[in-house]
């Protein structure tokens, strides 16, 4: 008995090294290919997503690419109206999530920020508008006049070919993308469409999310200023984090 004993005590070292590196293994492949977690930094998706949400981002949903069918994951094809996290066009480093609202083949125009779609206004109860100040490339798109500040010279120069009977035509693997806070959102209309194969996946749930902390400081952060907020923010994580919107399925 005393032999097994010692025995078992020099292997639990081993088994929970094996352990250990099984969950380290699992958990980076969930990383890689399944989930990823994204911050919301910017207004463009309000009331939808606010800045502070944090996001689990289903990295699967879309994973069939080439057209196959899969008997086991639960891949679909993009559609109009979902919300998609992509490596932004103009710089791929970074990510921007957005709201598909034209799909391949589709013919989009807006009319006094009103978003057609081959000839059919959409009902788009999560859009959101503020004031009454009208930009005519912005809100009466696509204009060929003269581009609104911001819109990216390359986008200009082909969104010119793209355009029939004043509607844009959307190419074969690309999509049109816009923000639900249609004034305040550099999207679809300033850069272009997101390339079929830009897009990570689909926001799932806001897993976390915190109000905005006030930064009183002027100019760059120093290393202090960043300990300082961190140190604020932890101290009041309780009270500053929206607890309503925490574990809220995104749609």
């Amino acid at each position: 008995m005393t032999e097994v004993q010692e025995k078992n005590d020099g292997t639990d070292w081993i088994d929970s090294a094996q352990s250990l590196l099984t969950t380290v293994v699992i958990a980076v492949f969930i990383i890689t290919f399944v989930v990823q977690a994204f911050q919301i930094p910017s207004e463009s998706m309000e009331n939808t997503l606010l800045i502070g949400d944090y996001l689990l981002v289903d990295k699967l949903r879309y994973g069939d690419q080439d057209g196959s069918r899969h008997q086991v994951m639960p891949y679909r094809p993009v559609q109009r109206g979902d919300i998609i996290v992509f490596k932004y066009p103009v710089d791929p480093r970074q990510h921007f999530v957005k709201r598909v609202i034209a799909v391949p083949g589709d013919r989009l125009r807006l009319v006094n920020r009103r978003v057609y779609v081959n000839g059919v206004a959409l009902s788009e109860p999560y859009a959101r508008h503020i004031g009454t100040f009208r930009i005519p490339y912005r809100d009466d798109f696509p204009q060929l006049d003269a581009p609104d500040t911001g819109v990216q010279a390359d986008w200009w120069l082909e969104l010119k070919k793209l355009v029939e009977d004043g509607q844009l035509i959307v190419p074969a693997e690309s999509y049109f993308v816009m923000g639900d806070n249609r004034e305040d959102s550099l999207d679809s209309r300033y850069w272009g469409f997101v390339p079929r194969a830009n897009i990570v996946g689909r926001p799932l749930v806001i897993y976390w999310s915190v109000r905005e902390t006030d930064d009183s400081s002027a100019g760059p952060s120093t290393a202090s200023d960043k300990i300082s907020h961190f140190a604020y923010a932890v101290a009041h994580l309780f009270q500053n984090t929206r607890w309503n919107r925490t574990l809220r399925l995104v749609h």
